[in-house]
């Protein structure tokens, strides 16, 4: 059965090995033609079998799709295709895919992406005409008519280029529509009068990368003026047998002279130095003159002219025969040296030259501009040629502090300032420039100038200080007038009152162990002076309540050990007692206190006063018990109460009793 498939299957095989696909298309290039038609091109163009193209477009931004079949003739492989109106939609964008197939297969390229308003392409604008403007001088006016299927929404960029009639060299110039308010006309300027011009336009989308062609060229030429000066100069011939001098006179145009002029003439005229009324007048056209001379000295003179006036006048001095041509010293000779073939003449290689030089006849006029702390920037201006006497070489910069050291400064001849530095802050100088030739220098004027003794930055630096600090001074003040406790928080804090300290809520069993304050409580009040503290009453009270509880529970043995770890024998002679932080302290050997303490006698009465009533009494104490100026505090007087554990110096046995 194999065998059999053999003669079917063999020829298929050998086929499918012999398929050539067509090659994938490439380099896909579109271009939109406004109005017109949308037409893209691709390479190969050319396949070696026949191929046919399929070109598949989205547009409506990709909601629509369609084909473009170009020509698929035997005849040729055209490698374009066009898609024409009504299909064309602007502005959008359009994907474009390019499909080849022949004989053996079929072959895709890869998908592009266009946006119309990138590739839109409109025909040449039309120029109408090329013209010069009445009064104006070299110009030419172009107007055109703007391409009619150019977008009127688009605005348009224009190259214009032009060239003189007689050049093949092109120059450009690039403006757009908002340049001249679309009116379509473009005024050429910076020209040469009386010239001919050829002119061409093209233009593009603000947004395409496409141009359009080159219009058609059109040619205007700009308004006649009155010629340039000439350039005028002589050849000397020996003088014949009748002894006169073949002079030749030879000129042209000077540069940027009119190229084109309808009428053009010259007038001559030449006389004996020192006598005028010789003198004579030639006209001619063309562009030298043949004169024949005596041997004295002339004045030559030349001029051109045309409808619209004459040139500068150009004048040249003929030597007397025989005369010496060492030339004048100190004046500055401009040499030219004219190529010269069959009575036409080339252009000139010319150098300046001074047969003796001099020293200048006056110096540089000088200058101090941007003075600094430490830098000034010296000018000066050129000496006029008629005052140099030679080639200036260089300048010297001499300047001097005041009473203080020369110094110098050297450059060559084309710097007309220099810039000095490391110089004295608040300091007066003196600077004056000297110009130089080969035969020596002059100096020009002297100037004086003073450093600055501060600089912007210096003084902007220290008014931002000083004004730093006063801002911040008043944001204090106007925050302490607002906030002005938390302000006088800040400058004068609080002191704790002593009369409101936690003793007051001691109570109890809260005083056990606290041994060492009930010896402090025990002192004798015969060995101090004290000085009063002011307690609220509810504190007083409140001392006095406690005082049984205090006195139960302090046994004797207890407050004679806690009197000997206070006093310390005589030598402890300073202790300040609980509670009264303000009261001073005096050493044990202060004599006792006698009636010279007013608080004296209500101390000791207070103190009988309170051994024969009841403690709850004490509470009935007021204001009116209390002294004055120098009287005890109320809260000692209930301290009192508890001395009579202690031991008294002058009544022992009763406080044994006791």
């Amino acid at each position: 059965m194999m065998w059999a498939w053999a003669p079917w299957i063999l020829p298929l095989l050998c086929r499918f090995s012999l398929a050539v696909l067509p090659a994938k298309p490439e380099n896909i290039s579109c271009v939109f033609y406004y109005k017109k038609n949308f037409t893209c091109t691709w390479s190969p163009e050319k396949e070696a079998s026949y191929t046919w193209y399929k070109v598949r477009r989205t547009y409506s931004y990709g909601h629509k799709s369609d084909i473009c079949s170009p020509d698929n003739s035997a005849s040729g492989n055209h490698a374009s295709c066009s898609f024409l109106p009504p299909t064309i939609t602007n502005p959008d964008n359009y994907t474009i895919q390019v499909e080849a197939q022949n004989a053996d297969g079929i072959i895709k390229s890869d998908t592009t992406h266009w946006s119309l308003d990138a590739i839109m392409k409109t025909e040449p604008p039309e120029i109408s005409h090329v013209k010069p403007v009445l009064g104006v001088k070299r110009m030419v006016q172009i107007k055109w008519t703007r391409p009619v299927l150019a977008s009127v929404s688009s605005t348009l960029k224009y190259m214009l280029r032009f060239r003189t009639a007689n050049s093949a060299h092109w120059m450009e110039v690039n403006f757009t529509e908002e340049d001249i308010n679309r009116d379509e006309t473009y005024n050429l300027t910076g020209l040469l009068a009386f010239t001919e011009y050829v002119v061409a336009l093209r233009c593009v989308g603000e947004e395409s990368m496409f141009w359009s062609g080159w219009s058609q060229e059109k040619m205007g030429t700009t308004e006649e003026e009155a010629p340039h000066g000439l350039d005028l100069w002589r050849v000397l011939r020996p003088a014949e047998a009748d002894g006169k001098r073949p002079v030749q006179l030879l000129w042209k145009k000077a540069k940027g002279a009119p190229i084109l002029e309808k009428s053009l003439g010259y007038n001559i005229w030449y006389f004996p130095e020192n006598n005028t009324n010789l003198t004579e007048t030639v006209n001619t056209t063309n562009q030298q003159l043949e004169l024949y001379l005596g041997s004295k000295t002339y004045w030559v003179s030349a001029v051109s002219y045309n409808s619209l006036g004459e040139s500068p006048v150009a004048t040249l001095r003929i030597p007397a025969f025989g005369e010496n041509y060492e030339l004048k010293p100190f004046w500055c000779y401009n040499i030219s040296v004219y190529p010269v073939l069959q009575n036409r003449v080339g252009k000139p290689y010319s150098m300046q030259a001074y047969v003796k030089e001099g020293i200048p006849s006056a110096g540089p006029v000088t200058k101090a501009e941007n003075i600094g702390v430490k830098t000034v920037t010296i000018t000066w201006k050129e000496i006029p040629k008629s005052q140099r006497n030679g080639f200036i070489s260089n300048y010297t910069i001499f300047y001097q502090a005041e009473d203080g050291k020369d110094f110098s400064k050297t450059v060559n001849s084309k710097i007309l300032q220099y810039d000095l530095d490391s110089l004295t802050r608040n300091t007066s100088y003196t600077v004056q420039v000297m110009a130089s030739t080969r035969a020596g220098g002059t100096n020009g004027t002297r100037i004086n100038f003073k450093t600055l003794s501060a600089s912007t930055h210096e003084v902007i630096l220290v008014t931002s200080l000083v004004g730093g600090g006063l801002g911040l001074i008043i944001l204090l003040v106007a925050y302490g007038l607002k906030k002005r406790d938390k302000l006088k928080h800040l400058c004068w804090p609080d002191i704790p009152n002593p009369a409101e300290s936690s003793i007051a809520t001691w109570c109890g069993d809260g005083l056990k162990g606290k041994v060492n304050l009930e010896s402090d409580v025990s002192m004798n009040a015969e060995d101090w002076i004290l000085k009063s503290c002011p307690v609220s009453s509810d504190l007083i009270d409140k001392l006095v309540v406690n005082t049984d509880n205090f006195l139960e529970e302090v046994s004797t043995e207890e407050l004679e050990k806690s009197q000997e770890n206070i006093l310390g024998g005589r030598n402890n002679e300073y202790v300040t007692l609980p509670g009264c932080p303000y009261c001073l302290p005096v050493s044990k050997e202060i004599p006792p206190r006698k009636s010279q303490n007013p608080c004296s006698g209500m101390l000791e009465g207070t103190y009988l006063k309170a051994k024969d009533q009841p403690l709850s009494s004490a509470q009935n104490i007021g204001p009116d018990h209390l002294c004055e100026e120098g009287a005890p505090n109320p809260y000692l007087k209930n301290l009192v109460i508890t001395r009579e554990f202690l031991m008294s110096e002058k009544s022992p046995d009763k406080s044994k009793g006791e």
